[in-house]
């Protein structure tokens, strides 16, 4: 992308101004090379968000940006009801809720020496992974509705979890305002046997060590410590959230018209919030939201009784569970008064900053933690939100690396048990049912994540505390 298409507000912030049927700027949060190495599709996605109804202060895109379905992917954008504001399918996305849980071991790197090859064929076989991957757990239609209702407690009241989970999730692991009603009984059907899985794509779930301590304030309230051994799971609704996205969006498309909502660009089809569309949608995917963090509890009920048969002495407590890819509606400073907006994040995370009421009392005073995934084979991070975040695009974040080539042409490029073998030889486990999964994945996808977090640290929007580093990765 071309720096001189925008106007350079800070060493970090880039700015589309108002034109062309925008209702508000655009601004991307990056430094000038990951400017550089993003698709012109970006462009052109965050000026179309812009100019739909309602939209509030500036529609955002994060350091990992790169192009979406109708949104770009690290898109955020803040709509009022009470001015026509509207929600979209393509700004929460397909994988609805798909986001990163952490779980502190208690363990340190030197005690997983060994038996790193056994976790990972241990993680390997319990962890159901890939493409169309079932789990061990089916629903009626009853349990499948109250799963969408109940989320992560629910999960919890099952047996997969304890009570003490809840409060390291966020909205304590069961959102208000889900309607199962207004999701099919297709996007039920196909999620019926699938909880409790990975699936496919950048899903994964990795157990990683602590390599350095960028806060150690904070790290120490979070529970972290240079060497640790943590684990983390990435992963959301599954075909639930996917066959609810496209259904609505199909739905929206064809309201347009009747809505009299001019839509730049197909794919950012949308309703009024206050209409029976918009509310029926928020209601779908509320419940999807609901889905992922069951779906992620019971992911940590399968973690957690692998480890506990390896290391009897073990607890696991969560450090964190963040969602992307969700619709929220939240209370935020609009010039000098507070407004209730919907905020979409598509491939961002809330990073709400210290003192919010919403971020658990024993963590309030360091902001919310920020859960920063990398790609195969390289550093994830822990944040936290911030103040400065909160002003900047509502209190959001990025999600992770971005990618920086296609599935396809990554594909092309690497061969899936080359990369298996390369990252090994670095002391780096991958299991995997698909080689070419793998391939799809490989680091070299994806931009440098550290890139990524410097620009957002430095710019703001959330504070470096810890790097984590893989040691075994179970990809779909």
């Amino acid at each position: 992308m071309n720096p001189s298409d925008f106007e350079r507000l800070s060493e970090f912030e880039w700015q589309l101004p108002a034109t062309r049927g925008m209702h508000v700027p655009a601004i991307i949060y990056a430094d000038e090379a990951l400017l550089l190495a993003m698709d012109e599709k970006v462009r052109e996605q965050i000026a179309n968000v812009a100019m739909l109804p309602g939209i509030v202060r500036a529609s955002y895109a994060m350091p990992d940006a790169h192009w979406g379905y109708g949104f770009p992917i690290g898109g955020v954008a803040a709509f009022d009801p009470d001015a026509g504001g509207v929600i979209t399918a393509g700004g929460v996305g397909f994988d609805i809720s798909c986001g990163v849980r952490c779980l502190l071991t208690g363990l340190k790197a030197v005690d997983l020496a060994a038996q790193q090859f056994s976790l990972a064929e241990a993680l390997f076989h319990a962890i159901p992974a890939g493409m169309g991957s079932t789990g061990r757990l089916w629903l009626s239609m009853a349990e499948m509705n109250a799963m969408l209702m109940g989320g992560a407690r629910w999960a919890v009241q099952q047996g997969y979890g304890e009570e003490v989970d809840l409060e390291r999730i966020e909205e304590g692991g069961q959102v208000q305002g889900a309607d199962p009603q207004w999701v099919s009984d297709l996007a039920k059907k196909r999620q019926r046997d699938e909880m409790g899985t990975l699936g496919s794509g950048n899903h994964y779930l990795e157990v990683q060590r602590v390599v350095s301590i960028l806060d150690e304030r904070i790290a120490k309230v979070l529970g972290l410590s240079q060497d640790d051994v943590v684990v983390s799971i990435h992963c959301g609704s599954r075909g639930l959230g996917h066959q609810i996205g496209t259904e609505f969006m199909k739905q929206m498309v064809e309201a347009a018209s009747r809505y009299q909502i001019m839509l730049p660009d197909r794919e950012l089809a949308c309703a009024p919030i206050h209409s029976e569309l918009g509310r029926n949608y928020l209601g779908a995917m509320r419940a999807a939201i609901n889905c992922a963090l069951a779906n992620r509890q019971i992911l940590t009920y399968l973690v957690r009784k692998v480890f506990y048969r390896i290391y009897p002495q073990v607890r696991m407590p969560l450090l964190y569970d963040v969602s992307h890819n969700t619709c929220k509606l939240e209370e935020h400073e609009v010039g000098s008064h507070k407004k209730q907006l919907y905020i979409h994040r598509k491939g961002a995370t809330r990073a709400f900053g210290p003192g919010h009421p919403d971020i658990p009392a024993f963590l309030r005073a360091v902001g919310q933690p920020v859960l920063i995934g990398g790609s195969m084979g390289t550093a994830s991070y822990v944040l936290t939100g911030t103040q400065r975040g909160m002003k900047l695009a509502f209190g959001s974040a990025c999600h992770g690396a971005g990618r920086a080539m296609s599935r396809h042409a990554a594909s092309r490029r690497w061969q899936g048990r080359k990369v298996v073998d390369e990252l090994a030889s670095q002391g780096i486990l991958i299991r995997s049912p698909s080689f070419r999964g793998v391939a799809e994945e490989a680091p070299g996808a994806y931009k440098d994540v550290s890139s990524v977090v410097e620009v957002a640290d430095r710019v703001g929007l959330a504070h470096k505390v810890a790097k984590l580093a893989p040691m075994v990765c179970i990809k779909g």
